[in-house]
């Protein structure tokens, strides 16, 4: 029979059982009265012994709770505890990522239809693993991944927050990564055939792509403020990763700035119309397919038949991985400058490495170190 006691510091009466493991648990009952106490302390232990579900445990602590205030218990729906979760996680988050938080809250709702209206408790590890299956036949294995790892965590913290027993998500495994397509850089003939099929402001973004190494959303929403001429610099934070940015600008591309139209605005972006698309639309999809069109004209990608497959899902469904795009000019200014002596430590700082701890590694490199790298890179203009 579980026993309880009290705290020297706590007016509660604690609750102490055993697992069925034989380990000692404690448990605050949030309690005053012993009787109610020594109630709750044996809910708790029957939980534990007969490894009673999510919803055998609510239906229990609801009676418990009606007994002892008299009230009805509430439990927050699917719907309204993601949502709560989202509005408090949004101020913390960078817009690409709630954005795709919210993507998936939405695609897992619809999933579960009428179930996302029902009490947080109500969900299964089943519900998810339907979810993580409908998600595969959408997208690719990296994205189903990355939509459960959202399950797990925003379940986790509704554990940690004493709104569910069990996470559902928990045990659920990740789908196996398949061997993905590995993109390759540009060859310098290729980006001179490229550039011969670009508009004027694509020109320009290719070769920032190029002289930054940076990814097509920062370098379509480069604004006047993030250049300085005098000091030879572009300062910005990254998107994806918010990391802050100083990239030494190269000659040639400091040349193609010059030509550039300014403003009196310093906040005027350097290439409207994409800074337009992506701040409209808070991504960067469309420019990727325009991107992709130029490629295709350039006879670097197949052009796609736009007929309509059988099973196809729109462009919400999964979309086949190109070994070139915009990311290659990334991979492009890697290669060109370790195929030019510049060390790795250097080509990371200057591409903005992903990893925290990377990051701070270099974080004090010399920026003599760092312009010595982008003047590795060859005059593309």
């Amino acid at each position: 029979m579980a026993s309880i006691h009290k705290k020297p510091d706590s007016k509660y009466w604690m609750a102490c059982f055993y697992r069925p493991d034989g380990r000692r648990a404690m448990r605050s009952t949030k309690q005053t009265n012993r009787q109610q106490a020594q109630k709750l302390a044996d809910t708790y232990e029957a939980a534990y012994r007969q490894k009673w579900k999510a919803r055998q445990v609510k239906r229990v602590m609801r009676d418990l709770y009606k007994d002892i205030t008299g009230e009805r218990m509430t439990w927050k729906t699917v719907a309204d505890y993601f949502k709560d979760w989202l509005d408090t996680k949004e101020p913390e988050l960078a817009e690409n990522t709630i954005n795709f938080y919210r993507s998936k809250t939405k695609q897992f709702l619809e999933q579960l239809g009428a179930k996302a209206n029902a009490e947080l408790t109500e969900i299964e590890a089943v519900d998810i693993i339907s979810f993580r299956n409908a998600e595969l036949k959408r997208v690719g294995t990296k994205t189903t991944n990355h939509g459960l790892k959202f399950l797990k965590m925003v379940f986790k913290h509704a554990r940690r927050d004493g709104l569910i027993v069990d996470n559902p998500a928990e045990f659920v495994d990740p789908v196996k990564v398949k061997d993905s397509i590995a993109r390759r850089p540009f060859t310098l003939p290729e980006l001179k055939t490229v550039l011969k099929n670009c508009d004027p402001e694509w020109q320009s973004m290719v070769y920032f792509g190029l002289y930054t190494g940076q990814r097509l959303g920062d370098v379509a929403t480069l604004t006047w403020e993030n250049v300085d001429l005098q000091a030879g610099e572009i300062r910005f934070e990254t998107q994806k990763t918010g990391r802050r940015q100083k990239i030494p600008i190269c000659e040639p591309l400091r040349r193609h700035i010059l030509t550039l139209p300014a403003g009196e605005n310093p906040e005027a972006p350097l290439h409207p119309r994409a800074a337009e698309t992506v701040q409209g639309q808070g991504k960067t999809s469309t420019l990727s397919r325009q991107f992709a069109e130029i490629l295709m004209q350039a006879g670097l990608l197949a052009r796609k038949s736009h007929k309509k497959k059988e099973g196809a899902q729109g462009r919400s469904g999964r979309h086949e991985i190109n070994r070139i795009s915009f990311h290659a000019l990334r991979h492009t200014a890697t290669s060109l400058m370790k195929n030019a002596g510049v060390s790795a430590s250097a080509v990371m700082e200057l591409i903005g490495h992903d990893s925290e701890e990377v990051s701070r590694i270099y974080t004090h490199m010399e920026d003599a170190t760092l312009r010595k790298a982008v003047n590795a890179l060859p005059d593309i203009t």
